[in-house]
């Protein structure tokens, strides 16, 4: 292989050739938001298999999976006895109440917070801030509701830390947790400057009416996948794939349109490479788009369990790599959940230049569609995460309207496109005997979680 040749074009061709603005303006504008499970999100899975099919890659096809979602027509908050109403916004899968009852404020929920707060928790409404309370062993906010429901609450309003009255969805599932979870008690968000009104009269044994209108149900939701079948090892599969899904109202530019879109245009700057050089991927490359990650991470489960179920002898992924607000920040290397592909990987990164680097998780990451497939005990790796060093402004707006494409930083998903096409194809002809065998097993894993789950974590 000539990969100074190769190199070269995969790097030309995700500039010159580059699909990133339409596929962004038809995903996140003509479209809009793609909730899993809704008709939007089925238009974008169809328009993401034509593209993928117009492109060259002629086995693009459609996945349905049955999805548990949740819809939502009203919601309303106020303090009883006054007419202002406070703001309001249901966590996902927040099932319907309409109750009258005292507010208790809990502060950050942590475990002495909500013992000592025990004894008023039956009946209440309980404030909490979102965020973690400083120099304490950080809690899921999920684990967090737990604790507030088996204390007596009959709902939750949690504080927003954004400002400018801006607020997110959020979920209260610990995704850690095996399967679908639709939350310990009914919860919903507030603003910051809201939240800051209830905390400061919460004292005064005020009442607040909360009504939230929505239903759960199933639907059929649809993730998209394409096979670039590999000339030496077509048995082995390398999985590319993101989430194209989003939450209810957000257009999701950054999350996770940038995902998407790079997961289609490092499949047809590789297609082109193959119609044009004749060079192909060694092992197969699966790009895949999901739908379900904002519920739960519901679609990239269903296809694991489909292809690769618990108790069977198919081969297993040699890789995953989960693509997820990747206009966050810029490319950096990669990351991996398990330690043994590190300096494997790293070799790789190391013959392509330009200073990537190759981590390890210190603990296992269940926020986005890397973690059915670690749970699987298949190689996972994301990318999503450089976003904690050196962020992008802009990328603070998540889970909310303003994730638009405006957000989106185009210069850096093309740089994007051409790293991961040029590591796919490094990794796609290194012959088996050569990848390090994975030790891991689900029942390995399932420990390390448990183990994870239950240690207490040092905080700077």
């Amino acid at each position: 292989m000539n990969w100074k040749t190769t190199d070269r074009y995969l790097i030309g061709e995700s500039w010159v050739g580059s699909q990133i603005d339409q596929h962004l303006h038809k995903l996140c504008v003509e479209i809009g938001p793609r909730w899993g499970g809704t008709p939007a999100e089925r238009l974008a899975a169809e328009y993401i298999r034509d593209a993928m099919a117009a492109n060259g890659l002629s086995n693009a096809e459609l996945e349905e999976f049955p999805i548990k979602t949740w819809s939502w027509k009203s919601a309303s908050l106020s303090l009883i006895g006054t007419r202002e109403q406070l703001d309001i916004l249901p966590f996902n899968h927040c099932e319907a109440v309409d109750i009258e009852a005292p507010l208790v404020d809990v502060g950050f929920g942590t475990a002495r917070e909500v013992t000592q707060a025990r004894e008023r928790l039956a009946g209440a409404v309980a404030l909490m801030n979102l965020m973690f309370e400083q120099f304490s062993a950080p809690e899921h906010h999920g684990q967090r509701l737990q604790m507030l429901a088996e204390a007596g609450a009959v709902a939750a309003i949690v504080i927003d830390p954004k400002d400018g009255r801006r607020m997110e969805y959020h979920s209260g599932t610990d995704w850690r947790q095996p399967g679908y979870q639709p939350g310990a008690l009914p919860t919903v968000t507030t603003s910051r400057e809201h939240g800051g009104l209830l905390r400061n009269i919460a004292s005064n044994g005020v009442q607040v009416a909360l009504k939230v209108d929505g239903k759960r149900f199933e639907a059929t939701a649809t993730n998209t996948i394409t096979d670039m079948v590999g000339e030496q090892w077509p048995e082995e599969i390398l999985v590319l794939a993101g989430h194209h899904d989003t939450v209810i109202d957000a257009p999701g530019g950054n999350d996770n349109g940038s995902g998407t879109v790079t997961v289609m245009e490092v499949a047809r700057v590789m297609q082109a490479l193959a119609d044009e050089l004749g060079i192909r991927p060694g092992r197969t490359i699966r790009f895949a788009t999901w739908s379900g990650e904002e519920q739960g991470l519901q679609g990239a489960y269903a296809h694991v369990a489909k292809h690769w179920p618990i108790g069977s002898d198919v081969p297993l992924p040699r890789l995953n790599i989960n693509l997820d607000e990747l206009s966050t920040a810029t490319v950096k290397g990669l990351v991996l959940t398990f330690p043994h592909l590190r300096d494997f990987v790293q070799a790789q990164l190391d013959h392509m230049s330009g200073g990537y680097r190759c981590h390890v998780m210190a603990q296992m990451d269940a926020n986005s569609d890397h973690f059915p497939f670690a749970r699987r005990g298949i190689d996972a790796s994301i990318c999503w995460r450089w976003r904690f060093a050196a962020r992008n402004p802009d990328a603070n707006f998540h889970h909310e309207p303003g994730d638009t494409i405006d957000k989106v930083r185009p210069r850096e998903l093309h740089e994007y496109v051409a790293f991961l096409a040029r590591l796919l194809l490094r990794l796609s002809h290194i012959p088996p005997q050569d990848w390090p065998k994975n030790p891991n097993t689900p029942e390995s894993v399932e420990q390390r979680l448990r183990d994870e789950i239950a240690q207490v974590v040092r905080v700077n």
